[in-house]
């Protein structure tokens, strides 16, 4: 999936996938803590359906060109979510099909020249703006992830090869950039990337893996180190 894809055909079957793994649940499960600190699966699926609100705004965004947040504000965010995560099991997946559902009509109803429009993603006024095409990418992203997150079955090894080749060189990208990463290198089948300057350890290992150590949804024993056995400390990215 690129940039240029205007279809919620990938995001569709991931929430198909991720529903599925949902309906599993019962009552105890559903109240255990997730991969997510201090959330319960529960909160995890609220969070996943009101992300899916808030692209859906975006998405109304750029077809009307009125100006619409994807968060009225952080803290109408986090109200929300905890909000919705005392929800029986039902009423959280009916809540999640829906806002699927109303997002992947926003895609379809999106006129071919708006995917280019620049929307915010951010809370409020905050963020930075973004193709409205690029919408779909991060739904992807967060149906995927925090999937993941349910701890319930799905795990990084079932992430789609399609979703692991296109997440990994954007996730290593993105960490270059920011100041607080630390400087390491990165030899992911062979192929070195280096973060930062490249100075420091060397973690080897296949892109699955490192993906998922990157995202924070695996501790890394699956990859080799040159110090000693000890991991770069990373910041939290999604």
């Amino acid at each position: 999936m690129t940039d240029s894809d205007e279809s919620a055909g990938p995001v569709t079957a991931a929430t198909d996938r991720l529903i599925a793994t949902a309906s599993a649940l019962d009552a105890e499960t559903l109240t255990g803590p997730s991969l997510c600190p201090g959330w319960t699966r529960a909160h995890v699926l609220t969070h996943v359906a009101r992300s899916a609100d808030a692209l859906t705004n975006l998405l109304v965004w750029a077809r009307t060109g009125v100006e619409t947040p994807a968060y009225t504000s952080r803290e109408a965010r986090q109200a929300d979510i905890e909000a919705g995560a005392g929800r029986s099991l039902d009423d959280l997946i009916d809540d999640l099909q829906i806002a699927s559902d109303t997002f992947a009509t926003a895609v379809t109803e999106l006129p071919a020249d708006a995917w280019r429009h620049e929307v915010r993603i951010g809370a409020g006024n905050a963020g930075k703006n973004i193709p409205a095409r690029r919408t779909l990418w991060l739904r992807l992203q967060e149906v995927e992830v925090h999937h993941v997150d349910l701890d319930a079955g799905y795990g990084w090894v079932d992430w789609p090869e399609l979703f692991v080749k296109r997440a990994l060189p954007e996730t290593v990208r993105n960490l270059g950039q920011r100041e607080d990463a630390p400087e390491f290198t990165l030899m992911i089948d062979g192929a070195a990337a280096r973060i930062g300057t490249g100075n420091g350890a060397t973690v080897s290992g296949s892109a699955r893996p490192i993906l998922a150590w990157l995202l924070g949804r695996s501790s890394g024993t699956d990859l080799e180190t040159s110090a000693n056995g000890s991991l770069p400390s990373l910041p939290a990215l999604l």
